[in-house]
């Protein structure tokens, strides 16, 4: 099934790319940062309203006030991907975990260097919230939309400032 893509050019956090389908959202990707995402050649203008959802919970997010995205997601990884992603789906909002704490919960604690890349190549940033995953010390460590973009999520969601 195409896919369909939207800019936001003034989030609180800088652009941001949206691409999906009616039935989920493929891409979340900041426009600026380590891995800004282009738009695939195979993707469509979304001129008629497929992601005015995931806009809408994104305006209510960056407002603080929503806490739970409800948006369909659809997982485009390798099968140790999808669970990395699934996991952090499951941080509470407001809260972080470690990398290590990450590897535990998905029952392999070895691997918290592959843990650390799926991280790094989640492909739905803010939804997917990678950015509640820290340093074992409590350092903020790499984030694809840069180290300021993921402070300011923590501060939002953790009440001790507002995006909007």
């Amino acid at each position: 099934m195409a896919l369909f893509y939207s800019r936001i050019d003034d989030s609180p956090v800088g652009p941001l790319l949206l691409a999906g389908n009616k039935d989920a959202l493929h891409v979340l990707s900041f426009g600026v940062g380590s891995r800004p995402r282009g738009i695939d050649p195979s993707w469509a203008p979304d001129t008629k309203g497929v992601l005015t959802r995931v806009r809408k919970e994104l305006d209510d997010y960056f407002a603080g006030r929503l806490k739970r995205f409800t948006t369909p997601l659809a997982f485009e990884g390798t099968p140790f991907q999808n669970q990395v992603w699934k996991e952090l789906c499951k941080i509470p909002y407001g809260e972080t975990i470690s990398y290590l704490e990450l590897a535990n919960r998905i029952k392999n604690p070895k691997a918290v260097r592959a843990v650390g890349m799926a991280n790094g190549a989640n492909p739905i940033a803010i939804i997917v919230p990678c950015h509640r995953v820290i340093g074992s010390n409590g350092s903020l460590t790499g984030f694809g939309g840069g180290l300021p973009t993921k402070r300011a999520l923590l501060e939002l969601e953790r009440g001790q400032r507002a995006l909007l």
